[in-house]
């Protein structure tokens, strides 16, 4: 990737303090919606991101969460380093709404990005798009390194921001894929995962399943990227000998994980934070086989053989957000986009 730093930063291009250190660039959701990034760049970009990682370069420390007693919201915070962009950077992720339907809920998430050579501001963004690209880029990582080999069909389940772009990303890094199934409840997250498809693969169709079980047995992919609410709650027994389920948000009974041949997770630590409604009665999680950057970098093994069942668990990781969101801030900054805000005066 050519190194833009100079012009992802406010300041000057030596590095000298100036009036510009108390001014923050500000890239809103649209500043960002209208940036061209092809899912090529996207995957290159978190994988590098991972890489890195467990190269000993970045630090990814485990996220802070807070929520009520009532789980009616829930807050996160993350702080991280990428050491190959020498940026570092703070995300914060608030939802509330969480006992109530999807259109009643408020989301908010930014990602704020520091340049650690030059101890200036690079920029702040709404990071919506940024993790519903991140996240299904990560999944399709996990396909690739942990599918069985030659797997040919894909089930995801839900059709919210990270079910809608599951199955161009899939094609991305398994483009033998040649049965696409998606289990969703609401009619416009269908139409968009279609639209999602033919936008990227215009040659490709879906097919639409009623029985997420069902389709879950013919499927050597499982994404389960749905909300709360969702119905489907797929467990082991439905799984097919040699299938890859990864969980993302919901549609996975607590049994796949607990009764998969092997457990990879991007982060143990992150798993058991986040993905406390898959641990046992006893509130405890089984091992984690092998941590994902180190699948990545082949330090470790991602799948050892055909028929084991294989449950992997994608939370994001900041730094992943960190090397996406600094990608995002030099095209955004090249085309001249978003405004200055003298936040520190």
């Amino acid at each position: 990737m050519t190194d833009t730093r100079n012009d992802t930063r406010t300041g000057t291009a030596d590095g000298a303090a100036s009036a510009a250190d108390t001014h923050l660039r500000i890239l809103s959701k649209s500043d960002l919606a209208g940036i061209d990034i092809t899912l090529t760049d996207v995957v290159a970009t978190v994988e590098g991101a991972y890489r890195t990682l467990h190269a000993g370069q970045s630090d990814n420390p485990r996220k802070l969460t807070v929520k009520p007693r009532d789980e009616h919201s829930v807050a996160y915070a993350m702080l991280g380093r990428d050491g190959s962009r020498d940026v570092v950077a703070v995300k914060t992720s608030y939802k509330h709404g969480l006992n109530v339907g999807r259109e009643e809920q408020h989301y908010y998430t930014t990602l704020t990005l520091y340049d650690d050579s030059t101890g200036l501001p690079v920029a702040m963004m709404d990071c919506s798009r940024i993790g519903s690209l991140r996240t299904p880029a990560v999944s399709a990582l996990l396909a690739r390194e942990c599918a069985v080999p030659g797997a040919r069909s894909a089930l995801v389940i839900g059709t919210g921001t990270q079910g809608r772009l599951a199955l161009p990303f899939l094609l991305e890094t398994l483009p033998e894929l040649d049965r696409l199934m998606v289990f969703g409840t609401h009619a416009d997250g269908v139409a968009s995962v279609r639209a999602h498809l033919h936008a990227h693969h215009p040659d490709r169709e879906v097919e639409i399943v009623t029985d997420a079980g069902a389709a879950a047995a013919e499927a050597d992919v499982v994404v389960a990227t749905a909300g709360g609410h969702t119905p489907a709650a797929v467990e082991s027994d439905r799984l097919k000998p040699g299938a890859l389920a990864i969980l993302v948000g919901h549609g996975l009974a607590p049994s796949t994980l607990h009764r998969a041949d092997r457990v990879i997770a991007t982060s143990e630590a992150q798993m058991k934070v986040t993905g406390t409604d898959m641990a046992d009665a006893d509130g405890q999680f089984p091992a984690v086989d092998s941590e994902f950057p180190a699948v990545l970098a082949g330090a470790a093994e991602g799948r050892r053989s055909a028929e084991e069942r294989i449950f992997a668990y994608n939370s994001g990781l900041v730094v992943t957000d960190i090397a996406l969101g600094h990608r995002f801030a030099q095209l955004a900054l090249a085309q001249g986009l978003g405004s200055e805000v003298a936040l520190w005066q």
